[in-house]
């Protein structure tokens, strides 16, 4: 992240403020609460979908932007599709117990890094190689979340603002 730090904080800060929009409308009585729900469900998916790729593109030392965090939009109907895929079969699982969906969860974790990196590449295929790639290696993922636990707690101890450095890194 060495020279990009600042471009994804500022990425981070327009994701969190757009995203924050339609939870916000949810304070208002129920047509404020539809329209929030719908909206949150609409560009969750594109924003995955552009944090994926932009983090993709550091790794890659490529030069990015802050209007790259808008970039999921412009394959809007995948990542519209592979959010709806992914919750929904992780809601099935969840039916079980608990446990099955989280499992799941870190099944599916790696479906916005496939698209991001697999342009072609559909909703549905992009979770089952996910699933693929997660298969052996979901601990590893849990374990690598469970190390920012310090972290996440001392960024609410400042009140989220330490999430712009966390959440990027």
């Amino acid at each position: 992240m060495n020279g990009r730090t600042g471009t994804l904080v500022l990425a981070y800060l327009i994701y969190m403020l757009i995203t924050g929009v339609p939870v916000a409308a949810g304070f208002f009585p129920v047509v404020g609460s539809i329209f929030g729900s719908i909206a949150t469900i609409v560009i969750t998916g594109p924003f995955s979908l552009s944090l994926a790729a932009m983090t993709l593109w550091v790794i890659e030392r490529r030069i990015i932007s802050v209007g790259d965090i808008f970039y999921g939009f412009t394959r809007f109907l995948t990542a519209f599709c592979a959010f709806l895929i992914n919750n929904l079969f992780i809601f099935l699982w969840s039916l079980l117990l608990i446990i099955p969906g989280i499992l799941k969860a870190y099944s599916y974790s790696m479906s916005w890094y496939i698209l991001a990196d697999n342009p072609q590449m559909g909703a549905n295929e992009a979770r089952k190689q996910s699933m693929t790639y997660m298969n052996g290696n979901k601990w590893r993922l849990f374990c690598l979340h469970f190390s920012f636990i310090g972290w996440m707690l001392l960024g609410i101890l400042t009140f989220g603002i330490l999430y712009f450095w966390i959440i990027p890194y």
